[in-house]
């Protein structure tokens, strides 16, 4: 008999940019039934197919099988993916700056990463290699099937959004993560005692944001007597502070995105809320 021709094996990166447009997520290895294709729901991302650079790729080839979680409807057993570290939900890191850098700081704590842009799962992978962290794994895909279909009850000690898309048409308001039906898949996935970051460089969808988290029982705000900042009318709050926004925590790094939105004028509202 011929001996059959071993099927060529795609590298993490190729097959990370590779995966079809229609996927949820542009990601791999995505295994979403069809009907999970189709749904008309709320998204947690807007795809982004970036250009990887080399050492991108090379990041990916090197420790994806190290790191990376497919998002594919399969439940996940936290305790051992993480050595039974506390777990924290990052939604959409970026280039990673602040997960590596959070990481590196806090290695007492997990941070499961969830981001669908390609080259910047390749450059957090490079920035773990770098710092040597083993206290964080990078989910690929979308982050409400994570949410939905594989995190358990209470498994979780926190959830960070951090300038998540702020969809600044008010006929795209729909798509903002953070509103009343993403804040009902969340609770259930807090621990009590849960720490809920949130950050923003966008006023209005700071206000919206408040107004959301603000509106469940089940999580108190720790700064509801305000930041200090005082970035509305004097008139309206003489002493000062804005009641319901936090403090820039100091263990928050400030990142490029964030250093370009200053530059702009814009102001920062971070909101810190536990879960009771």
């Amino acid at each position: 008999m011929t001996a059959t021709a071993p099927i060529p094996q795609q590298s993490p990166s190729a097959r990370l940019s590779a995966a079809p447009a229609a996927y949820p997520a542009p990601m791999y290895p995505h295994k979403a039934t069809e009907e999970q294709h189709r749904e008309r729901r709320i998204r947690s991302f807007q795809p982004r197919r970036g250009r990887m650079t080399n050492a991108q790729a090379s990041a990916l080839d090197r420790s994806w099988e190290r790191y990376g979680v497919p998002i594919d409807g399969t439940p996940l057993d936290l305790a051992e993916l993480f050595g039974g570290l506390p777990v924290t939900l990052e939604i959409g890191f970026g280039m990673g700056e602040t997960t590596a850098a959070m990481a590196a700081a806090d290695p007492s704590m997990g941070i499961l990463a969830a981001d669908v842009h390609t080259p910047g799962h390749g450059n957090l992978l490079g920035m773990l290699e770098r710092d040597g962290s083993q206290n964080v794994r990078l989910a690929a895909g979308d982050a409400v099937i994570l949410l939905r279909d594989m995190l358990p009850d209470a498994s979780l000690a926190g959830l960070r959004v951090y300038f998540a898309d702020p969809w600044p048409k008010p006929k795209h308001h729909k798509r903002r993560l953070v509103q009343a039906s993403f804040l009902d898949l969340v609770l259930p996935r807090l621990a009590p005692g849960a720490l809920v970051h949130c950050a923003t460089d966008w006023e209005p969808y700071a206000e919206q944001m408040l107004e959301v988290l603000s509106a469940s029982p089940e999580l108190e705000n720790l700064h509801p007597e305000g930041d200090g900042t005082g970035w509305l009318e004097p008139a309206d709050h003489p002493d000062g502070s804005v009641p319901g926004y936090a403090p820039r925590p100091d263990w928050r790094p400030v990142t490029k995105f964030e250093r370009a939105g200053i530059a702009k004028g814009h102001v920062v509202h971070d909101l810190l809320f536990r879960r009771r």
